[in-house]
């Protein structure tokens, strides 16, 4: 697809069509046709104005890192146990995710507005009303544990959430991170 920014023409990859992000996710937008193959799950996100369209690879990582938490291998508890906090839901698109792979509740905050109103109606366009919340918190409001906690945040927000995503995270649960640049890497 080509963009424009600043003046510039950029040919860069489209998302405007079904785009595989992980092993087993595949995102569309809505109207388009995708036939999934059984072990696929697809989940439907339209261009919008909050972060977690897909185009970036953070976005990436962080699903794939939800696929990895909830595979058989990693031995997690049965995901029908699972209870996910997606902390700045953005789009809804992890908390989507991870309902998708098997996850039964899910819960997505975010304190801009926009987010979550693009995240209430992902959530229904995919069908997952009864699975997913979309709230208006912080992480400090929140005092109840999770087994796997999402955020797609950037290095100085999540260093400074440490603590707390530190004690409502369940024993033996899970925490996916990802928005770290590589120069803040170690």
């Amino acid at each position: 697809a080509y963009t424009y920014n600043l003046g510039c023409s950029f040919l860069e990859k489209s998302f405007n069509k079904p785009t595989r992000i992980s092993k087993r996710v595949v995102l569309k937008p809505p109207g388009m046709r995708y036939t999934p193959e059984s072990h696929e799950v697809v989940i439907v996100i339209p261009q919008g104005a909050s972060f977690g369209s897909g185009e970036h690879p953070t976005t990436r990582l962080a699903v794939r890192g939800i696929e990895s938490a909830l595979s058989e291998k990693n031995r997690f508890v049965k995901t029908n146990r699972i209870r996910v906090l997606d902390i700045g839901t953005g789009s809804g698109i992890l908390a989507i995710a991870s309902v998708s792979l098997g996850v039964k509740k899910a819960l997505g905050i975010d304190i801009d507005p926009c987010s979550r109103s693009e995240a209430g109606k992902n959530v229904i366009l995919n069908n997952m009303e009864n699975h997913i919340r979309i709230l208006d918190r912080t992480i400090e409001n929140i005092n109840e544990k999770f087994s796997l906690i999402t955020a797609n945040l950037r290095y100085p927000t999540l260093t400074r959430l440490c603590s707390h995503i530190s004690k409502i995270t369940e024993q033996a649960g899970r925490v996916v991170i990802s928005g770290i640049k590589t120069h803040e890497v170690e």
